[in-house]
């Protein structure tokens, strides 16, 4: 009677489609890492809800402006809910341990979405800004 799940492997993985929602797992994938985001994304039909279950993540919004984005960053905490609203670019950088609960409107992953590459000084401005908020040191 009660259904379970759980995706063992990496990257992402929706699991239950029902009706016009979705639940899909985010696993840990390279271009996922902590520092190794190089573009955001943003979907036009759906809000997009995270929970993290476990390891460490940084939900990231942003703003697109005239002089590239401007980003918000969150150190995400377990089990807590947050939700990026529908037409904000948004991306979410791992640590290898991370597991990530994704709920949104069934099929986003299938074409619900848009992708715009950071140029070298975004990418490395959010880097910075990820360490600075994890309270790391450069490298």
């Amino acid at each position: 009677m009660i259904e379970t799940y759980y995706h063992e492997g990496l990257g992402y993985n929706p699991f239950i489609i029902k009706d016009n929602w979705q639940v899909a797992q985010l696993n840990f994938i390279p271009e996922q890492g902590l520092y190794a985001i190089q573009k955001m994304d943003m979907h036009m039909q759906t809000d997009e809800v995270f929970v993290l279950t476990t390891g460490t993540a940084v939900l990231i919004g942003a703003v697109l402006e005239n002089e590239g984005f401007n980003f918000q960053l969150i150190q995400m905490k377990i089990g807590i809910t947050y939700n990026v609203p529908v037409n904000t670019w948004h991306n979410i950088a791992m640590d290898k341990d991370a597991e990530v609960i994704i709920i949104e409107k069934s099929n986003t992953h299938l074409g619900d979405f848009v992708y715009r590459q950071l140029s070298k000084n975004e990418a490395e401005y959010l880097n910075d800004a990820i360490r600075r908020l994890l309270n790391e040191q450069p490298f």
